[in-house]
């Protein structure tokens, strides 16, 4: 097929004018607020859903917080 028997067939609309276009524009900005973690297989496989993932980094966030005061304790230097 040759692309000149090709019809254009995108609306006036569509028509974009890329040559003003910045490479990245957005990037750092998109970077510091994405949110996505990607989990390894092997934990991957131990969850349904990511509901799932929640509840169990809710819990253990609690747990941690519940056992702070266990694991901290000044020490005493001579």
């Amino acid at each position: 097929m040759n692309p000149d028997d090709l019809e254009d067939d995108l609306l006036p609309e569509y028509e974009f004018d890329f040559s003003k276009a910045v490479r990245g524009k957005f990037y750092k900005e998109y970077t510091q607020s994405s949110n996505i973690v990607v989990l390894d297989p092997d934990i991957a496989a131990a969850f349904q859903n990511a509901e799932a993932v929640n509840s169990a980094l809710r819990s253990m966030l609690a747990f941690a917080k519940q056992t702070e005061r266990l694991t901290h304790f000044k020490c005493s230097t001579n």
